[in-house]
């Protein structure tokens, strides 16, 4: 079962989600119900990030989704899939930057 959209409490997540568009906004848009379609799922997801697009905290929320890492739904504008891959990212980037790592021509060679 996925967690609460919005922490209850404050002092967890900080006041950025007090200003969130999605408290305004069904939950069941930014969670996927069991066994969705993946039109219907691809639909949802499209209409959670416009809500977001619209939102004054998107990166905070964002950033709160990937430090966490929240496993279900859309945050900040991307979903678990595409968040999954902005952390690869990251993790690629901190190991180039680590002294005595490879480069990237050094990798590839």
């Amino acid at each position: 079962m996925p967690k609460p959209r919005v922490a209850a409490r404050e002092e967890e997540d900080g006041p950025w989600h007090t200003e969130a568009v999605c408290r305004r906004d069904e939950a069941g848009l930014f969670f996927a119900p069991s066994k969705e379609p993946t039109a219907a799922r691809l639909a949802r997801e499209e209409a959670a990030k416009r809500v977001c697009a619209r939102c004054p905290v998107m990166v905070a929320c964002r950033e709160h989704a990937l430090l966490q890492p929240e496993p279900y739904g859309v945050w900040g504008g991307l979903t678990a899939a595409e968040r999954r891959v902005v952390l690869g990212r990251r993790r690629r980037r901190a190991a180039e930057l680590l002294p005595g790592a490879p480069g990237p021509v050094a990798a590839a060679g």
